[in-house]
């Protein structure tokens, strides 16, 4: 199985976001990645509406929003208007979390629900069945750049094993600190889908390095 690359365009240079845009549609990548911040839920402000109307705009791929603000359900209608194909809302900010996913379902819109690194993946154990998509944070949400934390890999096992378990049929996304190193153990333990920023919008050749994230995979594969 190839995974689904989906770089995150919070690393990208906001004073050229257009090209940067152009940069994912023209590479190899498969989803791209846009992580929405309140200030509240996490201590940063990213971009709003506004700014992700532009990408969608531009883009030629689908939007993969992660939500990581509180009462995300109240943007689900905005969502909808402006086309979102993937939105992630976080369990640790939604207390009526099924029926933020049926309304997401309702849409038309792929619902996934993100899980900070602290959070058991036996809160997931009800909802399994009804998503789309889990995304692992691999670092506390909030800033990009930050260290890989290495129990991730644990916490990948355990929800294939859940995702098994249930015959659900969702993916699982990893998003913090993936890059070329780790991407390969990352997809061995059971992840579909490397959400990376940093390692391709600050090296020196980012269709490069998106390409050698997919023949991670690709090799993967063929074992």
């Amino acid at each position: 199985m190839n995974a689904i690359i989906a770089p995150s365009i919070l690393s990208a240079d906001f004073g050229n976001l257009k090209d940067a845009v152009t940069m994912i549609n023209e590479s190899a990548a498969d989803w791209i990645h846009c992580d929405i911040m309140d200030g509240r839920f996490v201590p940063n402000i990213s971009f709003g509406f506004p700014v992700l109307k532009a990408i969608k705009k531009a883009a030629l791929k689908p939007l993969d929003i992660h939500l990581m603000i509180m009462e995300p359900e109240k943007y689900i209608s905005e969502l909808h208007v402006l086309g979102a194909d993937i939105v992630s809302v976080h369990l640790e900010a939604s207390p009526h979390l099924h029926r933020t996913v049926s309304s997401l379902k309702e849409k038309g819109i792929k619902a996934g629900v993100a899980i900070n690194p602290h959070t058991a993946i036996m809160f997931l154990e009800d909802l399994i069945t009804d998503i789309d998509l889990v995304c692992l944070m691999s670092v506390n949400p909030g800033f990009g750049g930050q260290k890989f934390i290495e129990h991730t890999y644990n916490k990948i096992y355990q929800l294939k094993n859940l995702i098994l378990s249930k015959n659900s049929r969702a993916k699982i996304e990893v998003d913090g600190g993936v890059d070329v190193s780790n991407a390969g153990r990352l997809l061995d333990s059971g992840a579909d889908v490397l959400v990376a920023g940093n390692a391709i919008f600050n090296s020196e050749n980012p269709h490069a390095t998106i390409e050698l994230l997919k023949k991670t995979s690709r090799n993967l594969s063929e074992v």
